[in-house]
């Protein structure tokens, strides 16, 4: 099966276990919602498919090949684009320099993302918390990545950016997993699979519009 998937998984920083043999699995094309509060362990398993963080047991299967031994810088190779929640924009670099590390054409970016085309020539650092995820998540789209993992894409966005951010994420011809802490109202009624999280277990694993009522 086409994507990306975690079996058995476990995780563990020092004597705590983040992840306790978590198994799911995001297909590609199409799009996976990690939900749960802070500590559930969404962040760790956005980790642990990108190769950020070890697992302590379990496997990383990735298009039915097992890339649990191969290391972060080599699944971005292969096409994994990791966005974490902070420090996912060079700081010191303006927004155009981001961009042109992404692709040299970045037009792509600014049709998504208007707002940056007067930012250019600001250094990243500089901008809101919004208008950096906008920068961050410009690059991933600039990327054309098979795997791209997204923790709290619309953080900051106003809710008209936020919406536009998941349609944009929905679109992409790729297997896309975000982390949020609840499911964004954008995603009502677009298809999606969802697990929650709760301590580092899976508590649930269905379709979005399965969970509405909970």
């Amino acid at each position: 099966m086409n994507g990306i998937s975690l079996r058995q998984a476990r995780v563990r920083y020092g004597p705590l276990e983040a992840l306790h043999g978590i198994t799911l699995t995001a297909p590609a094309p199409g799009l996976t919602v990690l939900l749960g509060r802070n500590g559930s362990g969404r962040t760790t398993t956005l980790c642990a498919l990108a190769g950020t963080v070890p697992l302590t047991d379990g496997r990383v299967v990735w298009d039915g090949t097992d890339v649990t031994g191969v290391p972060a810088y080599e699944r971005a190779r292969r096409g994994l684009c990791l966005v974490p929640e902070r420090q996912a924009v060079f700081g010191s670099l303006t927004v155009r320099e981001n961009l042109e590390l992404a692709a040299p054409a970045y037009d792509l970016a600014l049709d998504a993302y208007p707002q940056l085309a007067p930012l250019l020539a600001r250094r990243a650092g500089t901008l809101s918390g919004g208008e950096q995820r906008m920068l961050a998540l410009s690059r991933a789209l600039l990327a054309r990545a098979r795997v791209v993992l997204v923790d709290e894409p619309a953080q900051g966005m106003s809710p008209a950016v936020a919406a536009r951010t998941y349609g944009l994420l929905a679109a992409l011809d790729a297997c896309v997993v975000v982390a949020e802490q609840r499911l964004p109202p954008a995603l009502l009624g677009r298809p999606a699979i969802v697990y929650e999280l709760r301590r580092g277990t899976v508590v649930f694993a269905g379709e979005a519009a399965e969970l509405r009522p909970r």
